[in-house]
Parts: structure tokens; sequence; C-alpha cells
């Protein structure tokens, strides 16, 4: 009986220590994650044999030297995959079309994004079928002419009802719109009720900044400022990524009304355009990337601090109405008759409605008519419009060349800089070359002038369409800036696109 007890009394620490080890330690023993080993007998039930340890695992668990038969159990490399399955997939079409059927329009188009399946559950043309007629009531009488027509050029998957619903919205929008747009203003050819229109179409100017790391910023318009043939919007507070991290830039126009509808105006790739830059002030940097948009940066830190967007008013209102979230509104082409018997024709007859402004005032503004290009050198098209020997077409800038900024409570101001819009129209009285853009004046040393004794400047513009170049001379006593030449040069390939003509460089 004593010997028991002391074998026992023996035995309890041995199984004590065994316990108090980790768990995971003590399920690690057995084969299998989570799974604890067959237990050891004792020397007792062995005849004081020590267990043999030369046998694996898995051949202890399965029985002795015998082969392993036993299924093995998953281990870290091999774990089970859990098959992922839609359910929305796996329901029937039926359902599906029944449950978008309760579905608006502006629903219908942010949930055709979500995936191919949706994609094409939203084009079904049954449903746009149902859509148009509650919206119209009414059945064209060449519905069966349009679709046959659009087949070749839109998307196969598009439905014919949904293209047509959408066609019937732009064009009853566009015909809202038109009869207030009819009036053409005699000095900048565009419709005099620009302005009108665009305060009264109930619109929102977002912007959407892509950073390299796939994060969107979506900024709401801050102000606005409209001029005679242009509008600047603005977009600043709050904490924005620094220039940097930018990747593009993006431009859109929201309807506020029952389709919530988005129309791309711009598209602006960063790395493709890299910016120039401005001017400068105590605390603000102005850099300018074409076409019109100029970024403040603060200095020292690299952020930015707002935005800044100039849109000529040429198609504004139609890039508003009839563009589509994926790519702005192209102008179709209307070329203007051909005139064989003129041997300059396309590079005579030319209107230049011309403004200088900043963000709040206009600096300058001219009517120039009857312009010719007199010499084509380097691919452009040479048009004088003020001439420097000429002292009765110099013209008086009112104000000082600066632009002014607003970032909340601060504000600013950057000088000898501002916008510059430019309306050219051809013999024809149609927009041929519509631009609204910053700006810079820089010292020039050399005199440039006749009857003037003041520092002289010199503005140049340059794009693929042109080029403008602008000297001014500043009068000391005066503390007044006068516009002593201004040239144009036209891109003749842009003059021959336009006239079908072929005139070389």
């Amino acid at each position: 009986m004593a010997e028991k007890e002391s074998e026992i009394s023996r035995s309890f620490p041995q199984t004590q220590n065994k316990w108090n080890q980790p768990v995971l330690e003590r399920l690690q023993q057995g084969r299998g994650k989570g799974r604890p080993g067959p237990r050891r007998p004792s020397r007792r039930q062995t005849g004081g044999r020590r267990w043999p340890t030369s046998e694996s695992p898995n051949q202890r668990q399965c029985g002795g030297n015998e082969p392993r038969r036993c299924r093995e159990a998953p281990t870290d490399n091999k774990k089970a995959e859990i098959p992922k399955v839609n359910l929305v997939e796996r329901m029937p079409s039926e359902i599906l079309h029944k449950i978008l059927s309760y579905l608006d329009v502006s629903s219908l188009f942010c949930i055709s994004h979500v995936s191919k399946l949706f994609y094409q559950l939203t084009n079904d043309d049954v449903l746009w079928y149902r859509i148009y007629m509650s919206e119209f009531g009414w059945k064209p009488k060449a519905a069966g002419n349009v679709a046959v027509k659009m087949e070749p050029a839109e998307d196969q998957s598009t439905s014919c009802w949904k293209w047509m619903y959408f066609r019937m919205i732009t064009g009853r929008e566009m015909n809202k719109w038109r009869g207030e747009l009819r009036d053409i203003g005699p000095f900048t050819g565009l419709p005099q009720q620009t302005e009108w229109v665009l305060r009264n179409l109930n619109v929102s100017w977002e912007l959407m900044l892509h950073t390299h790391w796939g994060q969107v910023v979506v900024l709401e318009q801050t102000r606005g400022h409209y001029f005679e043939s242009s509008m600047i919007v603005h977009w600043s507070g709050g904490r924005l990524p620094s220039y940097q991290d930018i990747n593009s830039i993006q431009l859109y126009v929201v309807r506020k009304e029952k389709l919530a509808w988005r129309s791309l105006i711009l598209n602006l790739d960063m790395r493709t355009h890299p910016y120039e830059l401005t001017g400068k002030d105590g605390q603000i940097r102005l850099a300018c990337l074409s076409p019109g948009v100029v970024i403040g940066f603060w200095r020292g830190r690299g952020n930015i601090a707002f935005i800044m967007i100039n849109l000529h008013f040429h198609k504004l209102v139609e890039k508003i109405l009839l563009g589509s979230p994926v790519c702005p509104y192209s102008e179709p082409l209307d070329p203007p008759p051909v005139d064989d018997r003129d041997p300059k024709f396309g590079l005579h007859g030319y209107t230049l409605h011309f403004v200088l402004h900043n963000t709040r005032t206009q600096i300058m503004s001219g009517h120039f008519c009857q312009l010719s290009c007199s010499t084509i050198q380097q691919g452009l098209a040479e048009m004088k419009v003020i001439s420097r020997t000429n002292v009765s077409q110099h013209r008086s800038l009112s104000g000082s060349i600066r632009v002014p900024w607003k970032w909340e409570k601060l504000e600013g101001s950057v000088e000898n800089c501002c916008v510059m819009t430019l309306t050219l129209l051809d013999e024809f009285q149609k927009p041929f070359w519509c631009v609204s853009t910053p700006v810079t004046i820089s010292v020039v040393k050399k005199s440039q002038s006749l009857g003037y004794s003041g520092t002289n400047f010199l503005m140049v513009y340059r794009s693929s369409e042109g080029q403008v170049k602008m000297k001014l001379v500043r009068l000391k006593e005066q503390q007044q800036f006068f516009l002593v030449s201004l040239t144009l040069y036209v891109s003749i390939l842009k003059v021959n696109a336009h006239f079908s003509t072929k005139y070389k460089s």
C-alpha cells in the first residue's frame, strides 16, 4: 500500500506539469491542427518498457509501423477553400428584372456600373420601353428605323429604347433653352443669353482629383464669376492633396434634377500636361495647366490651396446638356461653303473679340474687324491686330494686371498675370478659335514702343491651335498699362481643316 502511494506521489508532479503546459503546445503533440495526439501508456501498462519514439506521429496515430491509411488532416499550407457563391447571380433573370423595374432612371444608370450582369440587365429593351412609354406616353413613328441607324455606330448591348429615351430627354432640354440662345451678340458672335441660361440650368460644378494610390477627392464648387464671353469656377477649402500626388483632374457638371445627369467637361492627365509657373506672392504660387486650369500652391509646403478653371462660353450649354459621364461633348463639323474663285479663301475676313480680365474685374475689351493673314511661316498664319507703329490703335488698360485669390478668410493677389479670353470669328461670323486661359507678362529690356517712356512687358500664349503675342508699356507717372502691339498666329492646319483648303506651311 505504501509503495502504491509513493508511486502515485511520484507521478503526480509529472501530471501536474503536463497540464500546466500551454494549450497550443499540448495540441501540437498530436497529428493535425487542433487535434491532440494519442495518450502514451504508462510503464506499468508496457511492463516497464519505454514507448518507442522512432515512429512518426502518423504511424503512431494510425497504429504501429503499418502503412498509413488514415485520412490526412488539413495543414496550414492546405487550407480548405470556401467556395464563393454570388447569390444574386443565381437568382432567375425574371426576378431580377422585376426588382429593377421599381428603380428610377438615375438608379438604373448607377447600378449598371456594378457588374457585367447588371449592365446587361439594365440595358433590357423591355425595361426601357416601359420607362419610355411612362415618360412620354407615345411611340415614335420611326422607332424601328432609329434602331437600325443606331446599331452600326453605338454599342450593340445598348438598348434601343434607352438610347431613344435619353435622346428625347436631351432634345427636350435643348428645345427648352434653344429659344433663349437664338439671339447672337454682334461683337462676340456668341448667344447673348448664355450667362442667363447657365445661371438658370440649376447645375453644380464638381471637381474630382485622382491620386496615384487610388484615392478620389471630390470638391464642390465654392463660387463662380461670369464675364462677357467666359466664366471662372473656383474650388477651395479643406485639406487638399499635394500636386505631386495627383494623377488626373476631371471636371463634371451635375444636373440637380430628377435624372441627376453628369456631363464630363474636362479630363486632364497630369502626366501629359506639365504645369508652368505663372506668378507668386507672399503665400501662394500660381501654376497654369492648359487648357485654362490654374492651381494655387501654398509656398513652402506644396499642398493645393485652390483650383480655378476658365471656361469659354462657346458651346458650353451644349456640353452641359448633351455631354456624357464618359467623354465630353464634341461639336459636330459644319464646314463653310468652299469658294474656289477666292485664291485667299480662309485667310481674310476675320473678326476678333479680345478681353483681358482677372477673377473680379475686366481690364480691357476690344473688338477688331476685317482682319487678314499677311504671311505664312513655320506652319502659322500671321494676323496683325494692333500695330506698334500706329498709335491710334493702342489701347489703355484699366487697373493693374493681377489675379486676386481667396481661401476661406485669407486673401491676396498675384501680380503680372491675368486671364485672356479670345473669340476669333471667320468671314461667315462663325466661331473659329475660342480660348480662355491665364497669361503672364514678363519685363523686356529692349524698347518696343514709340513715344512712351516706361517699362516694357511681353505677354505670350502658345497652343497647338495658334499663338498670341502682346506687347505692353507701363507708364511710370500714370501707373497705367498700354497695349501697343497685338498679333495672332493661327495654325495653318486649323485653317485647312476648317475651310477644306490646302495651304502649305
